[in-house]
């Protein structure tokens, strides 16, 4: 019900933009997030917003490179994503939750609804 797609490869310091579109049901009152997972780790919470699309936070390692947007009419949401570095490899997981708490935004069990992933690799 989640597809992301836009993921590729780049070089250090270039951009990509990622795209998650939702099908079968609307997720326009969810909370959507973005998460990644590099090889061999956890999977991490990148960035969050909530459904008005006026609140949103960022990992520490994405805080002004990073960038969450949504648009509720096209049930998609977006994350665009500036001055890669090697370090943002990963495949990177659209979600959508009704998380009802801020404190809670940045749990993975937070979110109901995940997508396929997408691979980002940065090269050096």
């Amino acid at each position: 019900q989640l597809q992301a797609y836009g993921g590729g490869l780049v070089q250090t310091g270039g951009s990509l933009r990622l795209s998650c579109v939702a099908s079968g049901r609307t997720f326009t009152s969810y909370t959507l997030a973005w998460f990644r997972q590099a090889p061999g780790k956890d999977r991490d919470f990148i960035a969050h917003i909530n459904w008005r699309g006026d609140s949103t936070s960022y990992a520490d390692s994405v805080k002004g490179r990073f960038t969450i947007s949504r648009d509720n009419a096209k049930n998609t949401v977006y994350l665009q994503m500036n001055s890669l570095k090697p370090e943002d490899t990963a495949v990177y997981y659209c979600a959508a939750g009704l998380v009802h708490a801020v404190q809670y935004v940045t749990s993975a069990p937070s979110y109901d609804y995940w997508g396929q992933g997408t691979q980002v690799t940065v090269s050096s």
